[in-house]
């Protein structure tokens, strides 16, 4: 009898203290925030993801969503990575749709980031073949009606 009450209270002992480093451990690692990346280092992890040669449809959009919810514009050699990785895997429409999604990410600056951008991946996109959104007609509404004054 006195064994079994020894081993109860000490495995309950046991139990009390596992879980409390267990508690502590996770609350460290909350707490902490890691390393600060740099401009460089946020760049070359990204075009290295791009230029996986195992990368699939699913993880190329992950990453252009990642990149979309993050508060920047994507540097010109992370936009050409994705549209190679874009035309790797045969998705015309996911560049076209990249390459609005990072025209929306200029915001109200988008007169003097955009056409930088475009500049600098043009010769990429000439390489690859790959249309603007503008040069296929989506920045004008489909059936959009010419105003009865303008006729």
């Amino acid at each position: 009898m006195l064994r079994l009450v020894i081993g109860r209270v000490g495995s309950s002992i046991r139990n009390t203290t596992v879980t409390r480093a267990t508690t502590v451990g996770i609350q460290s690692c909350r707490n902490s925030h890691g390393l600060v990346e740099s401009d460089e280092e946020f760049d070359a992890r990204y075009v290295n993801f791009f230029n996986r040669p195992d990368l699939d449809g699913w993880e190329a959009r992950k990453a252009m969503n990642d990149l979309v919810g993050i508060d920047l514009v994507p540097d010109p050699t992370i936009i050409c990575a994705a549209l190679r990785a874009c035309r790797r895997l045969n998705d015309f429409a996911l560049a076209v749709r990249f390459l609005e999604s990072v025209k929306d990410k200029c915001g109200s600056h988008v007169k003097t980031i955009y056409p930088y951008i475009l500049q600098e991946i043009r010769p990429t996109l000439d390489e690859l073949g790959i249309n603007t959104p503008e040069e296929l007609g989506y920045d004008k509404p489909e059936l959009a009606l010419q105003m009865p004054d303008d006729m």
